[in-house]
């Protein structure tokens, strides 16, 4: 297992193994790319041609670099030109039959020393190995689609595998600059294992039509930052492959939550694949396009205006970061907001609040000091929810709890003005609950703001049973006009985001539960693999271990899912007083302040 991994055969040159080819020709080895298809193999050379001419042109390579590279990948169509490789890479079709042949067909093929190095992301690796009669060389290394650009790969070992082996395709992985995690035999692995969850989940949601494709694809780029939403994610992955995937794990783990929503079965039954057969969640302009393409399901422009109420001032209820942040969105909206606290003194705190965050937007040049001042003058501190009298829209931003809530909201049903607008910002409660402490159910409404509130742009519109229908279209043009995307779902536990982002989170933490990886290569690999801007773990210690426990209480109570109940991990941790970053500890130690 000493060998220099020099020359390396890449049997299957799909999207994925022309991928692998291109990274490895580029570092220097020597590539053999084996593909049955002529065409196939055809096409893969055109595509390193026209990459690397793309990377001369963005002056990343020379013309020199480029021609070796080209000239260090060639094609063959019979396995027996692996005959001298130190590694093979195979990353043929993603069925057990397919590559069960290839691994037993390169027993008499290759050398006994040769590692033997398996693409799959959703088989076992340790049942590929059972097929060699050196199963210690076998090993799995899943790269990220597109291979060049994505610096994950994970590195998958089985309880045969020889950890020289490991360590030669580990080495391997970081002279190709990308970030290996070395991982166990398990389907889906770390980045796929939370990853197809996620998208399984949001593949259920839509098929409840709880919300429409759209809103959960922009609920998720907007509330989490994600560079993709899942059911796009999952037209360009392949609704067929993700079927597989989900097989694959819900077979190991039984978890219902990996069972493939029908949907992904009806769609991949009818052809419709995602973008490479130009259908999937999404319609596109033609096979293997990203550009969408207008269908039944797409969005028509809202008939007409005028539908709503007239709301020209905003009470906001609470005193804490949150609600100082939706009085500042509202008050540079141009509206006129009363923020009203449990005295007058901390009203005038939260106001202050708002008076730094005006401060740092003129230093960064985003508003003028005058346009500062005259925002600022908009927003009118009161110790009383008696301020509240002619509001046309009164939100509440106070802490996550039921009964202090549904206090406020009978409180509001007094002092508002009929006709006025009632929203909450719970995250996690249920709106009607809050609606049924009023006279007025009609006029309440779930008005969901992220954190923070200033720079997020994304706010769930949560509508009850007994939300009328011009509350809600009123508040879908206020978030309009204080330039926020709203969504449209129901009311039940965790809305669009929290529903799809808290198991994920569980789920991350069972893994470390289970030993199965570090706090610090799981995060790196939804990072680098998922595309994700924090990691599990840095996002659950940044909201806050308690709070993350409650939303997860909340969503196994509503859903009754056993793959919902929270971690025991997560509960002894908030047991212990570790909450994350606001306590100084949490899954990880912070310096006090």
């Amino acid at each position: 297992m000493d060998i220099p991994l020099n020359t390396i055969a890449v049997i299957g040159l799909g999207t994925m193994g022309t991928g692998i080819a291109e990274v490895l020709a580029g570092a220097g080895r020597e590539v053999i790319g084996i593909d049955i298809s002529d065409a196939a193999a055809r096409q893969a050379v055109v595509a390193l041609e026209a990459s690397t001419a793309r990377a001369v042109e963005r002056e990343r390579i020379t013309e020199e670099e480029r021609s070796n590279t080209l000239a260090r990948f060639r094609t063959f169509s019979d396995l027996q030109a692996a005959a001298d490789a130190d590694l093979v890479i195979e990353v043929v079709p993603e069925s057990y039959e397919a590559k069960q042949q290839v691994v037993r067909e390169l027993d008499g093929v290759v050398r006994p020393d040769t590692i033997i190095a398996t693409g799959t992301n959703a088989l076992s690796v340790t049942r590929l190995a059972a097929e060699s009669a050196h199963s210690e060389r076998v090993l799995g290394l899943h790269f990220f689609n597109p291979a060049p650009a994505m610096k994950l790969v994970e590195v998958v070992s089985s309880v045969l595998t020889s950890p020289k082996a490991v360590e030669a395709v580990t080495a391997l992985a970081r002279e190709l600059g990308k970030e290996p995690v070395k991982v166990g035999d398990r389907p889906g692995f770390i980045a796929d294992g939370l990853l197809f969850g996620y998208l399984n989940q949001a593949a259920a949601m839509y098929e409840a039509r709880y919300a429409s494709r759209e809103d959960i694809d922009a609920a998720m780029k907007l509330g989490c930052g994600l560079p993709m939403g899942p059911l796009a994610l999952l037209d360009l992955i392949g609704i067929d492959t993700a079927r597989t995937v989900l097989e694959a794990m819900y077979s190991e783990s039984g978890d219902r939550l990996h069972a493939p929503a029908p949907i992904l079965k009806q769609l991949s039954e009818a052809g419709l694949t995602g973008r490479k057969a130009g259908r999937g969640f999404y319609t596109y302009a033609a096979p293997g396009t990203s550009v969408l393409e207008a269908d039944a399901l797409t969005p028509q422009p809202s008939a007409g205006a005028g539908a709503g109420r007239e709301i020209s001032s905003v009470g906001v209820a609470g005193s804490g970061t949150m609600a100082s942040g939706i009085a500042e969105v509202f008050a540079k909206a141009g509206y006129d907001v009363v923020l009203a606290a449990r005295s007058l003194e901390k009203a005038e705190v939260a106001k202050a609040r708002i008076a730094k965050s005006l401060a740092r937007s003129v230093d960064k040049g985003r508003m003028t000091a005058e346009a500062r001042d005259e925002t600022l003058a908009r927003v009118t501190p009161a110790g009383s929810l008696d301020a509240f009298a002619e509001v046309d829209l009164a939100v509440e931003a106070v802490a996550e709890d039921l009964e202090i809530k549904q206090q406020l909201f009978a409180t509001l049903d007094k002092v508002c003005k009929q006709g006025a607008v009632l929203a909450t910002t719970t995250s996690s409660l249920p709106v009607v609950a809050c609606a049924r402490a009023t006279s007025r159910p009609q006029d309440v409404i779930g008005m969901h703001f992220f954190n923070p509130a200033p720079a997020m742009k994304l706010v769930e519109i949560v509508r009850t049973v007994l939300t009328a229908d011009d509350v809600h279209a009123t508040v879908r043009e206020v978030t309009k006009k204080i330039r926020k995307h709203p969504v449209d779902c129901g009311d039940r536990a965790g809305f669009i985001v929290n529903a799809l982002l808290f198991p994920y989170l569980n789920n991350a933490i069972k893994m470390v539960e289970e030993h199965y990886a570090s706090l610090d290569d799981i995060d790196t690999a939804m990072k680098l693999g998922g595309g994700y801007p924090m990691g599990p773990f840095e996002l659950l210690d940044v909201v806050g271990l308690d709070v993350s426990l409650a939303i997860e209480k909340v969503l196994h109570s509503e859903f009754r899912d056993p793959g919902l109940a929270p971690a025991p991990l997560l509960e002894h941790l908030v047991a212990a007083g570790c909450l994350g970053r606001k306590t100084g500890r949490g899954f990880r130690e912070y310096a006090r302040r």
